[in-house]
């Protein structure tokens, strides 16, 4: 086999952990893990959502071996310039796992490499992409006859997490995960709001356990602040959610009442995600990795500041973000997502219909707190949606099909140079 170059292309947090990190994987099972003959670089984008650890998380996957961060992006895309001086071999692949659909054309042309586009809801550039993995055949519906021969249905890459094992959770000791989010915008209602719920919950059923899985862009003392009532003015307006940061070797949140949330720092987190009965959860990635899990969820996003929530994806992210005016784009970006009906969690878009409970609006805790007991009185309702993901999570195997996929434009460039 002749030396070759993997570029993967990506952008935000959710591509690189929920994405990147089952492909990378998938990619070394299928060309072998001898890294003078296939070498896999990553190079971020900038993102909207991102949180300047992308990077370090790509880095920390042992399949990859170069990364670059968004911040020197533009200089390679319009002068083919790497920050550390990137060699390239004369054969390769650019793979598209985020970001914008014309990035990998003008890389692959640089670089004179192949070029395959992850597509999960919109194909692009037909005519000047080699090839593309789509989730779904519905997104090649319309190619021209053309180009049909490009696209690949490989499914849902945010399904790859049902790989890492399901495990049914029946212990006699309820255990609740709470993910407030990973971003200031989600992080300053949800981890008030999300304490002040279990204190509810903790006060009428004191057996049940808490977990937060620590976002891998997050360290906990940032997570802490967020309950720290010196500097989170949002724990008034829900009155409680405060705690204390209690570090060792297995850190706690302490609150006033007694209870403790467990932090839970290794990631990926799914052995642990698939032992809780159930999770609160805020909107985002993490919905389609507890749905491929088949967790039960209530899905929350409060909103008692409406220019405070900017990380949406795609223009809405770019114009809430905009400085001066972001605030005002921000309230009315939310006040529109306020009037949608539903279907902002990953498994309610999959299944077109309400399969797992979305509350959106000026939540109180103690509404949530009876929701979740009530669930937890009444198993059944848990395994009712249980049942559910399973049948619309869809089967694993996306990455695989995408490595594979890889692997043929890489015999076929080779096949074409003989």
């Amino acid at each position: 086999m002749a030396k070759v170059d993997i570029l993967i292309l990506s952008n935000g947090p959710g591509e690189v952990t929920t994405w990147v990190r089952p492909v990378v994987r998938a990619l070394r099972q299928n060309l072998g893990n001898d890294r003078t003959l296939v070498r896999i670089s990553v190079m971020l984008s900038p993102c909207p959502n991102a949180t300047g650890f992308e990077a370090a998380i790509a880095q920390s996957f042992p399949e990859v071996d170069r990364v670059q961060s968004a911040s020197a992006f533009w200089q390679f895309l319009l002068w083919g310039k790497t920050l550390d001086n990137w060699d390239w071999r004369d054969r390769g692949v650019v793979l598209f796992l985020g970001g914008d659909q014309f990035f990998p054309i003008v890389i692959g042309k640089r670089l004179g490499y192949r070029t395959v586009v992850y597509a999960e809801w919109d194909a692009r550039w037909h005519n000047l992409i080699d090839r593309f993995a789509v989730m779904k055949p519905k997104v090649a519906a319309h190619v021209q006859q053309k180009y049909a021969h490009k696209f690949t249905v490989v499914g849902d890459l945010m399904v790859e997490a049902q790989g890492e094992g399901e495990i049914v959770a029946n212990s006699p000791t309820p255990l609740i995960g709470i993910l407030p989010g990973s971003k200031a915008a989600k992080l300053m209602q949800g981890v008030p709001f999300t304490l002040a719920s279990a204190e509810y919950v903790y006060a009428r059923k004191p057996e049940t356990k808490f977990v937060i899985p620590v976002a891998p862009t997050l360290d906990i003392q940032t997570l802490a602040s967020f309950a720290d009532p010196q500097k989170n003015p949002y724990i008034k307006t829900f009155g409680g959610g405060s705690a204390t940061l209690v570090e060792s070797e297995s850190p706690i949140l302490k609150t006033a009442t007694g209870l403790s949330v467990e932090l839970w720092t290794q990631t990926p987190a799914y052995d642990l995600l698939s032992r809780c009965s159930l999770c609160l959860t805020t909107v985002g990635a993490n919905t389609a990795e507890l749905g491929a899990l088949a967790v039960p969820m209530i899905v929350l996003l409060p909103t008692y500041q409406m220019d405070s929530m900017r990380s949406w994806d795609g223009l809405p992210g770019l114009l809430a973000n905009l400085p001066l005016v972001g605030s005002s784009f921000a309230k009315v970006i939310n006040w529109l997502v306020l009037k949608r009906i539903g279907l902002l969690a990953w498994p309610n878009i999959w299944a077109q219909e309400m399969v797992v409970p979305e509350l959106v609006g000026k939540l109180q805790p103690q509404d949530i707190g009876e929701m979740v007991l009530d669930f937890l009185t009444h198993p059944e309702k848990l395994e009712q949606i249980r049942t559910k993901l399973r049948s619309i999570r869809g089967e694993a195997g996306a990455a695989q099909k995408i490595a594979g996929l890889v692997s043929e434009v890489l015999n076929e460039e080779a096949g074409g140079r003989a």
